[in-house]
């Protein structure tokens, strides 16, 4: 993987860069594996990430500044304020945010913290002109140690990443009616802010959308008092002796994130649930997807709890397997980069679960696309003159296609709705490869 930087400050972490995202993106997409290493203390930077497989040599070297964002005052090489993609259907979005603690379990990666808790992002349809201020993206300490830990040490970064302007307001009255619920898991040390333009997508079709991030999965989770958990399960997978070990580790964080789900279903759509618009949920209609790991977790979770739908996997490996019984005849959808996901181009969990799905089924890939196309790491990177050449797909056809396949995915198998562009490939999405092994 080769990482062409166009901001000035970027020299200095270039190397460290490329051999991060290229371990990162093997976590999860291709037949090499990687952790996101960070430390489980309340504080600090989180630690570069360890490959199983030694990451690619990479040659990096600054890119033209044609194409750069446009540069903010005082610094001719610095990016303008960042923003997400404007959501595309006929809903406002509001969003609301939601601490949890599931008192019945200790947290798996450190017990002394006590019971499992969660911090859940709800987007939802919302009444025109409702609301304050638009929701902030992510907390500037969060984005600091995920940057770091990429190896992006520029000192503006943080407060642009975390600055992102987003599209849902907080305090939003919602919109008339009821409707289906899509849980998003995000990648392993990951923030779960990474899929908020997605989640705003399906808000503005008409989906209420909970994100949770995992404590001690993620580089950062701040917490409402103010601590910041860092990645105690990536030290976890780094002190594993063998490849074997690793995996069975991801394996635990995939099961563990489907009893998190589960319990977050219990508090949204139980008898006494939590959230103040939980009137807006039908609980009849739930689906789940996710990116890297959470794409594995939500075939983990399907496995796990039958009031899950259907699924999305995007990119991620099944470190825990697709059950040989299958899922019940529930719909779900593979999507990741190509040739990486590929049939037998490398990473065997696909084809294994693709012959174990039992209902309606489609195996997708995108040609010219990363392990991080399908977050928001594409539009925030452009912006901030940050450039893959091994993944040359742009952001706006990164945000179009996964915007446009997941959301055709969860209108046929939570609305019953024609899918089209499920049937085949279509000149509209010339990048997207249907896959019949």
């Amino acid at each position: 993987m080769t990482i062409f930087l166009r901001n000035r400050r970027s020299w200095a972490a270039a190397t460290a860069t490329a051999l991060t995202l290229a371990s990162l993106a093997a976590l999860a997409g291709t037949a090499t594996h990687a952790s996101a290493s960070g430390r489980a203390t309340a504080s600090g930077p989180a630690t570069a990430s360890t490959a199983l497989t030694p990451a690619p040599a990479a040659v990096l070297k600054p890119a033209s500044p044609a194409a750069s964002a446009s540069p903010a005052s005082g610094d001719p090489a610095a990016p303008a304020a960042l923003t997400l993609p404007r959501p595309t259907g006929p809903y406002a979005t509001g969003r609301d945010t939601l601490f949890l603690t599931d008192h019945g379990r200790t947290d798996p990666w450190v017990p002394a913290a006590g019971a499992r808790q969660l911090l859940v992002s709800l987007h939802y349809p919302a009444r025109p002109g409702s609301g304050g201020a638009t929701a902030p993206y992510m907390p500037q300490e969060e984005a600091r140690l995920m940057l770091a830990q990429r190896g992006l040490d520029d000192p503006e970064w943080p407060g642009l990443v975390a600055a992102t302007r987003t599209h849902s307001r907080n305090d939003a009255r919602p919109a008339p009616g009821r409707f289906p619920l899509v849980l998003l898991s995000p990648g392993f040390g990951t923030p779960r802010a990474t899929l908020t333009g997605l989640a705003e997508e399906l808000a503005s079709r008409g989906y209420v959308v909970a994100t949770a991030d995992h404590p001690y999965e993620s580089t950062g989770t701040e917490l409402p008092d103010g601590r910041v958990l860092t990645c105690a399960a990536c030290d976890e997978v780094d002190a594993q002796p063998d490849d074997a070990a690793r995996r069975e580790v991801l394996a635990a964080v995939s099961t563990g994130r489907a009893a998190d789900f589960s319990f977050l279903l219990d508090r949204l759509t139980g008898p006494r649930p939590v959230w103040r618009h939980a009137g807006s949920i039908d609980a009849h209609r739930v689906g789940m997807a996710g990116h890297s790991i959470g794409g594995a977790a939500a075939a983990s979770t399907m496995a796990a709890d039958r009031r899950v739908d259907a699924g999305v996997n995007l990119d991620g490996t099944f470190f825990d397997p697709v059950p040989a019984r299958g899922l019940d005849r529930r719909p779900f959808l593979m999507l990741g980069t190509d040739p990486g996901h590929a049939p037998g181009a490398g990473d065997t969990s696909w084809d294994e679960g693709w012959d174990r799905l039992d209902g309606f089924k489609r195996w997708l890939t995108v040609r010219d696309s990363g392990h991080f196309t399908f977050t928001d790491t594409p539009a925030i990177g452009e912006q901030l003159g940050i450039v893959d050449p091994d993944a040359p797909l742009s952001a706006a056809r990164s945000t179009t296609i996964t915007r446009a396949y997941v959301t055709a995915f969860f209108d046929r198998s939570l609305r019953g709705r024609p899918a089209r562009l499920l049937e085949g490939p279509t000149p509209a999405h010339p990048e997207v490869l249907f896959q019949r092994p």
